[in-house]
């Protein structure tokens, strides 16, 4: 099974925020309003890089390996499906009311420089600047207001809670791919889930630090009162429940096709 350092830190980075069938336009518009639309959009190259990091460091370098295992993720995750699929949650899931009270504070200048930091944060050449500058940033903001702040953002945002369940998802995605090459010889995907799932405490040990470290760099920009407000929004009715739909909808899209990247897998070395 993969160790849980294979998994690339900055997947973190996206974790930092809080189908069209029956969408409505207001649901459209307030994604598009907030940054979760560009974040997203950049979700399917972070989990294939990840993918393709973790099979070099289990020491699997075979190129056609590499290349198709990273062809099937990029496939399997895609960032209009799961736009698609954020829209329609948000329509099923919150009322008028809360949509049009989520589309207002994402038009105030407040959230438009929130809006600013999380895409910049979120792009995949930023984790090893957090990663270099997080010792001088914790001592900078020791026992600081802004430190203080980080419980109950961590809370509002769902972050760890989000970048946990993440991890364990690329992680399984990960052991699937290695153990399809293995054939009957490797675990099966229950199996695999079973141990990757009893590592959770683990991974909640590894990414908690993470995700303070991305927090600050994040917010750095922001006073201590302009992130009061922020957390403040993340905790209202309409932004917990914004916030909910939002992280429920990505880990849907993030998990329900790590299954079928094994699948399709086995059937293409079983082809081969």
């Amino acid at each position: 099974m993969p160790a849980l350092s294979q998994i690339k830190p900055l997947l973190v980075c996206l974790l930092l925020l809080p189908g069209f069938a029956h969408a409505s336009p207001l649901a459209k518009s307030v994604l598009e309003a907030s940054p979760v639309d560009d974040i997203v959009a950049q979700y399917p190259a972070m989990m294939t890089e990840g993918v393709r990091q973790g099979l070099r460091q289990s020491g699997q370098s075979d190129p056609m390996v590499v290349t198709t295992v990273t062809a099937v993720v990029r496939n399997a995750f895609r960032a209009a499906d799961m736009q698609s699929a954020l829209v329609s949650d948000l329509s099923s899931e919150m009322n008028e009311d809360q949509l049009k009270t989520v589309g207002r504070w994402y038009e105030t200048p407040l959230a438009q420089k929130v809006s600013q930091a999380e895409i910049a944060a979120s792009s995949p050449d930023v984790w090893p600047r957090i990663e270099r500058g997080a010792p001088d940033m914790q001592a900078r903001f020791k026992g600081s207001d802004r430190a203080a702040l980080f419980t109950r953002y961590d809370r509002a945002a769902r972050a760890t809670e989000s970048a946990v369940d993440t991890t364990v998802a690329v992680q399984l995605g990960l052991a699937t791919a290695i153990s399809a090459f293995q054939g009957s010889n490797g675990p099966g995907f229950d199996r695999l889930k079973q141990m990757i799932e009893g590592n959770r405490d683990q991974v909640r040990a590894m990414v908690a630090q993470q995700v303070y470290d991305a927090y600050l760099y994040t917010y750095q920009d922001l006073t201590v009162d302009e992130l009061k407000d922020y957390i403040g929004f993340l905790e209202s009715d309409a932004g917990a429940r914004f916030t909910r739909v939002v992280t429920g909808s990505i880990q849907d899209s993030i998990t329900q096709p790590v299954e079928a990247v094994g699948r399709q897998l086995t059937r293409f070395l079983g082809s081969s």
